[in-house]
């Protein structure tokens, strides 16, 4: 005998704070929504030491404790947090149609909406001192980290308009800023470049690759290379921001939903609808624009309310039906 499939009517995938808002409004909707949490549970703030612009918490929070903190409130109203990732999914074309789920490789779900969270990973440059000092001065955002390096020396590493505009931002609150760019020019905009350029306590160093992170628990310095001449440097500094990209979570569901030419969700409007029927993105899987916590629970949000609206419709219908 088969075994029986298990039918839930919301789907959350990703646990940061998308996915644990998005529950929270479906929970106080008896949507009984089931979160799964995916590799990374609590999401990208579970490796952010202190969350001092989250909105609320006026001594701040560190990213774990906030997380855990965000999962007790989704768990109070009902939500089930399990641990586990979705392996693959096959996503209906039909309104009030059942997308199907398989966790894990193993178990196989049906779930009438589902609300995508699956966010965003940075990119890193993948040395073993830059991941050992992630927390202790390395970082991937500037303008959730940058706080803690008021006054100080940092640097950034990246060529494109993300690394140019965090670049500039943290010179208005750093004492000297280096960015690092790996090729002989920058591709990011003309404008961006000019304000990098006309930024008087910001210094560009192209031909530039980063040998090794120094410091024992701490940023300390950076041993860097000229990748043309072969010549070698070290600089001192407290900070390292990471800005060559992000990489949206969003490889199972490609070929299903629509998704700009770096693979971020589409969302239609001011809504998180997909282009799928009962199918919602929230948080950073479908905005490479913030990427703040609070823009994603406010997403989170939105998606809940989208599913909700949408079951209501979907529920109105078929009484019209039998009757």
């Amino acid at each position: 005998m088969s075994e029986k499939v298990e039918r839930i009517k919301c789907l959350i995938i990703g646990s940061g704070p998308a996915g644990y808002t998005a529950a929270i409004y479906a929970a106080r909707a008896d949507m009984k929504p089931v979160i799964y949490t995916g590799l990374e549970p609590g999401g990208q703030l579970t490796t952010t030491t202190e969350v001092d612009n989250f909105p609320g918490y006026p001594e701040g929070i560190d990213g774990p404790s906030m997380m855990v903190q965000l999962q007790q409130q989704a768990e109070r109203f009902g939500t089930e947090v399990r641990i586990g990732m979705i392996t693959s999914i096959e996503l209906s074309d039909e309104v009030g149609g059942i997308h199907k789920a398989v966790v894990d490789n193993a178990t196989n779900i049906e779930a009438e909406t589902v609300i995508i969270s699956t966010g965003a990973t940075a990119k890193y440059l993948g040395l073993p001192s830059e991941q050992r000092l992630r927390g202790g001065g390395v970082s991937a955002c500037a303008v959730c980290d940058g706080f803690f390096f008021k006054g100080q020396d940092v640097a950034i590493v990246g060529g494109g308009d993300t690394a140019a505009e965090e670049s500039t931002y943290l010179a208005n609150i750093c004492n000297k800023v280096t960015l690092l760019v790996r090729k002989g020019e920058m591709r990011a905009s003309k404008a961006m470049q000019h304000r990098v350029n006309n930024t008087p306590n910001l210094e560009v160093k192209y031909y530039t690759e980063i040998e090794e992170v120094l410091g024992d628990q701490v940023v300390e310095g950076l041993k860097l290379v000229n990748n043309q001449t072969g010549e070698k440097e070290e600089i001192k500094i407290t900070g390292l921001f990471i800005a060559i990209g992000h990489k949206p979570n969003t490889d199972i569901f490609k070929d299903q939903l629509e998704m700009d030419e770096t693979g971020y969700i589409v969302t239609k409007g001011k809504s998180t609808k997909t282009n799928k029927p009962g199918v919602f993105a929230s948080g950073d899987v479908q905005d490479k624009e913030y990427r703040q916590a609070i823009t994603a629970a406010g997403t989170g949000c939105m998606a809940a309310l989208d599913a909700e609206r949408y079951l209501a419709a979907v529920e109105s219908k078929e009484a019209e039906i039998e009757a």
